[in-house]
């Protein structure tokens, strides 16, 4: 088969790894429209499973990945002069930069072709190819050329975000929260190797406009934020661009959906499909989930159509909880005040329950005690699960009507 990717970033390069493990006779092209070396963001986080599933497909990736990677475990929240510690899930961070160096090296040691500073427009045509994947990201072009047929929508959230780096290099998941007169301002941080962190700053709208992050110059904005954040920055700086230049860019989370996930021999992978909210730490692993399924798909399918089909199916059922989580997720930031004045040990047990359908509809300190109460009682932790996604159908389709 002949197979031509376009978007080098962790999707499209593992897919194409995975093709040429399959049958060393695929023909694969990666084409990205950056220069070699070049790309966004700081670091990302993914979480234990991933390392066993990119092992199984994968072994010499998965090595290389785990050897680049920092782990962590559990979290720490900063709030009102206080430092909370909670245990959890060993967490990983690697650089993206990284992440991209380890699969391009192993998709040319494959025998994939990587073709830097080739931009695919709808105008080009399709590129010549029995399959061809878009991967190229959140805008995708190819997309969006057909997206009546792909049936695209976008939500846009309320709150808004910046991607920056510090070069403090945290411990461990950390979040801070800080209020101002004109509202709260959190971060969420994180370190991907020995030299740095990503560190997401959030808002509401009425907070970034009230202390002027909308119309101060970058280096301004920077250090208000190292301000709002000194005690968890630890006189650390924070970074607009990921070679040091640049301030915040500041913009609202896209919540991206397709009705379908092909078009003929046309297929959507990674945030060309689908974009979950940044708060559950999902992104690159679904990318790379996307291309262990689609992958798979082709192996054993017995046609490109039933292939692609197939591939949709499985990732649109696998995707259903993480999106009910996302949302969750996102609200439990967009209503921060409605948790901020718990005592902050419920509090950051609270942040670890946001992905409840359930937590929106009760008062946070009956949540929080009858969280307490069912941790030991399997019977009432079911009852609770079971109660949640039910409760949430019942009072949004009230509230629709």
């Amino acid at each position: 088969m002949k197979v031509v990717c376009v978007g080098g970033g962790p999707a499209g390069l593992y897919f194409s790894i995975l093709m040429r493990r399959q049958d060393p006779r695929h023909d694969v092209t990666v084409l990205e429209r950056d220069p070699a070396g070049s790309t966004y963001g700081w670091g990302v986080t993914y979480w234990g499973g991933l390392l066993d599933r990119l092992h199984a497909h994968d072994p010499a990736s998965a090595r290389a990945v785990r050897d680049a990677s920092v782990r962590w475990s559990g979290g720490v929240a900063h709030i009102r002069g206080t430092t909370t510690a909670r245990p959890g899930d060993e967490g990983f961070g690697i650089g993206r930069h990284r992440l991209l160096d380890v699969l391009a090296h192993r998709a040319r040691e494959l025998g994939v072709r990587l073709v830097h500073s080739h931009e695919v427009t709808p105008a080009d045509g399709p590129p010549d190819a029995d399959l061809v994947v878009a991967a190229d990201g959140v805008h995708s072009a190819l997309r969006a050329h057909h997206a009546d047929h792909f049936g695209t929508e976008i939500e846009t959230g309320r709150n808004t975000y910046a991607w920056l780096g510090t070069t403090k290099t945290f411990a461990t998941f950390t979040f801070a929260f800080a209020e101002t007169p004109h509202g709260w301002v959190w971060c969420y941080a994180y370190p991907y190797g020995p030299d740095g962190s990503t560190c997401v700053v959030e808002c509401p709208p009425e907070a970034w406009r009230g202390l002027g992050l909308d119309r101060v110059s970058d280096p301004e904005g920077l250090r208000l934020l190292e301000e709002l954040f000194a005690g968890p920055l630890d006189g650390h700086r924070l970074i607009g661009g990921p070679q040091g230049e640049g301030g915040a860019r500041w913009r609202s989370f896209r919540t991206l959906t397709n009705r379908t996930w092909h078009r003929d021999n046309l297929v959507l992978l990674g945030d060309a499909a689908h974009t979950t909210h940044y708060s559950v730490g999902a992104g690159t692993t679904l990318a790379l989930e996307d291309a262990m399924a689609l992958a798979g798909a082709l192996r054993t399918a017995p046609s490109l159509p039933t292939a692609l089909a197939r591939y949709e199916r499985e990732r649109t059922a696998a995707l259903l909880p993480l999106r009910s989580a996302a949302r969750y997720s996102a609200r439990w930031y967009e209503n921060l005040p409605r948790y901020a004045r718990l005592d902050p040990a419920q509090m950051f047990a609270l942040l670890g329950q946001r992905h409840s359908p359930l937590l929106p509809y009760v008062p946070p300190q009956l949540y929080y005690r009858l969280d307490r109460a069912a941790h030991g009682l399997e019977p009432l932790r079911r009852f609770k699960r079971w109660l949640g996604p039910r409760l949430a159908r019942t009072l949004e389709a009230t509230r629709a009507r």
